[in-house]
């Protein structure tokens, strides 16, 4: 899956009704990636790890939990690739979402549970980025 892919999913599941904590666009992600090959699931991750790699960095972290950075940079990429986009380029459109604590910690265990599903066995997650908060050296040390 490539980026592209990752945002055209992200927005096909997104639902039409508020869902601030993103558990209704994780479920509608879990189900469209089971109904795939396991390679879709492990691309997904794969472009999941990247976006938020991408978001830790201190001009957005910086004052936050671990746990609440990564959820709230959940957030912003399940608000979808245009409001992801915005808020790289400009951190302030980063505040609402830490402010409001606006977290899509499900987003982060949809591979887990589409995985789960087709395989019948448990993922260990290695992907090439490490979405956890503050792995992203050069987003900490540059700003």
């Amino acid at each position: 899956m490539n980026e592209n892919a990752f945002w055209q999913l992200i927005e096909a599941c997104s639902p039409a009704v508020p869902d601030p904590e993103g558990d209704q666009l994780a479920a509608a992600l879990t189900a469209s990636l089971t109904n795939g090959p396991v390679s879709d699931v492990v691309g997904f991750a794969e472009q999941l790890s990247w976006a938020l790699y991408r978001l830790d960095r201190k001009e957005y972290g910086d004052g936050l939990s671990s746990d609440q950075f990564l959820y709230t940079r959940a957030a912003v990429v399940a608000a979808g690739h245009e409001a992801y986009e915005s808020v790289l380029r400009d951190p302030e459109l980063f505040v609402p979402y830490a402010n409001g604590l606006v977290w899509a910690e499900a987003l982060l265990y949809v591979p887990d549970k589409a995985y789960q599903h087709l395989t019948g066995g448990a993922w260990d997650r290695s992907t090439q980025y490490s979405y956890e908060s503050y792995s992203n050296a050069d987003g900490w040390t540059s700003a």
